[in-house]
């Protein structure tokens, strides 16, 4: 079955086109052309007549406004979504926000998660997030015991993206440590597998059987939670199985002031000898590094994932994203703690903090900050095929608003979409060829159900 879709404007081959034909087939491109026809579609987006595309069985479809790819939410806490809102009031720090996160942490069963995960996933797909990186540590019980079903949160945050429609990769992450040479405390007993080997057997096993979709990857929590004789055996598991890795890098001052004091060098340079960078890693944050980190990072072609509006929210700091653009490093992007779930202001906010950080303007063209947020952020997910709206690629397409109170007279090009467009203004969603169309209404619904339940038992 294919079907075709004419889109009013579409960004193909780095430039907006006019009147764009797509043809779908088992959820891929099969055909894109630029001047689609346009004209055989009726006010209501239905065919006016009948042509060979229905006679094939096709279904025709006009999508007015801009179609851009489908964006990559290369970094998630899902869970961390029942916060928003209750960390705002009051001073403190990333580690006082921290304490504040545990106490979610200690509440999740595997239903709380599903319901939590499933809202919070249908709010990414309303903004135009079609993929998802989930960096996913609540393996076990609150105390540390494992479920009768090891897999038992995987499984949840599995459901839930495919009740959602999108696409999950599962960063399993190892978490064994509360600090350099401090065992795990209180919640951070359901984090752990006690070692890095009895972690890499049970996300063997995950691996190796994976939920339906689901891309099973793996993460290093931090150079903080994981042993330095640890790192390599997540590295080579990694390695081993051809799978994503991502890592928490240099969030923080402390982290590297631990880091220098126990080991005598920066976290990047532990990792670089861990065996831990390459082109499947992605670090995430980056926000403190120093130049050698740099060069490093860019040696081994690894990839960094930046959350500014988190960063931000926890007051981490600005990263060094264009010099890390400039050095090799593949930039892409996440909403890490969801304090906002916009691809849109995740894309601008990397120009517009380096325009706060320098004082100057015009560090990242719409294009760049398009790529980041589409193709190179469904890379760093495991994803080759995603990204761009082109014949062979995955079909995943979010459509853009161009007339609403911020889009409208702002020229529907690319930096419409970057610098004036909010998760508001989707109307459209695609994801590998099925085509969702937002239910906001219904997303905060499922949103306060779930936060509601969370925050109302114990």
């Amino acid at each position: 079955m294919t079907s075709t879709y004419l889109l009013e404007r579409a960004w193909v081959d780095g430039a907006v086109r006019e009147d764009v034909r797509v043809e779908v087939a088992d959820g891929r491109f099969s055909r894109v052309a630029v001047g689609g026809g346009l004209d055989r579609l009726d006010h209501r987006g239905e065919s006016d007549h009948r042509g060979e595309a229905d006679r094939r069985g096709e279904a025709d479809r006009r999508l007015p406004g801009l179609t851009l790819p489908g964006f990559a939410n290369a970094h998630s806490h899902v869970f961390h979504r029942a916060l928003r809102g209750r960390t705002q009031h009051g001073s403190g720090d990333f580690w006082s926000w921290r304490e504040q996160m545990y106490a979610v942490a200690e509440r999740l069963d595997p239903d709380a998660l599903f319901l939590l995960a499933r809202a919070t996933y249908a709010e990414m797909v309303a903004a135009g997030w079609t993929g998802v990186g989930e960096f996913h540590y609540l393996h076990h019980q609150p105390d540390g015991t494992p479920y009768a079903d090891p897999a038992a949160t995987a499984q949840a945050l599995a459901a839930a993206a495919r009740e959602t429609g999108i696409r999950l990769t599962l960063l399993d992450t190892c978490y064994l440590a509360a600090g350099i040479g401090r065992p795990p405390e209180g919640v951070q007993r359901r984090f752990s597998d006690g070692t890095a080997e009895a972690w890499g057997a049970r996300a063997s096993k995950l691996h190796d059987a994976p939920p339906d979709g689901v891309l099973v990857g793996a993460a290093i929590h931090s150079v903080r939670a994981v042993p330095r004789d640890a790192l390599a055996t997540v590295a080579d598991w990694a390695r081993h199985h051809e799978a994503p890795l991502h890592v928490h890098l240099s969030e923080q001052p402390a982290e590297n002031a631990e880091c220098r004091a126990a080991y005598g060098l920066s976290p990047t340079r532990l990792l670089h000898d861990a065996g831990a960078l390459g082109p499947r890693t992605t670090v995430v944050h980056a926000t403190h590094l120093a130049g050698e980190d740099l060069a490093l990072l860019a040696g081994e072609a690894t990839g960094a994932c930046l959350c500014p509006t988190t960063e931000r929210d926890l007051a981490d700091g600005i990263g060094p994203a264009r010099r890390l653009h400039e050095a090799g490093a593949r930039v892409v992007l996440g909403s890490d703690s969801h304090a906002v779930v916009d691809p849109f202001e995740e894309m601008r906010a990397l120009e517009l903090d380096e325009r706060l950080a320098t004082g100057v303007r015009g560090h990242w063209s719409a294009a760049e900050l398009l790529d980041t947020g589409a193709a190179h952020g469904h890379a760093a997910l495991g994803y080759a095929d995603v990204g761009r709206i082109a014949v062979g690629q995955r079909a995943d397409l979010v459509t853009v608003d161009t007339a609403s109170a911020r889009t409208a007279g702002t020229g529907a090009d690319e930096h419409t979409a970057v610098f004036a467009a909010t998760a508001a203004d989707v109307t459209h969603v695609m994801v590998d060829g099925r085509l969702l169309r937002p239910d906001r209404e219904a997303v905060g619904r499922g949103l306060d159900e779930a936060i509601t339940r969370i925050w109302r038992e114990r």
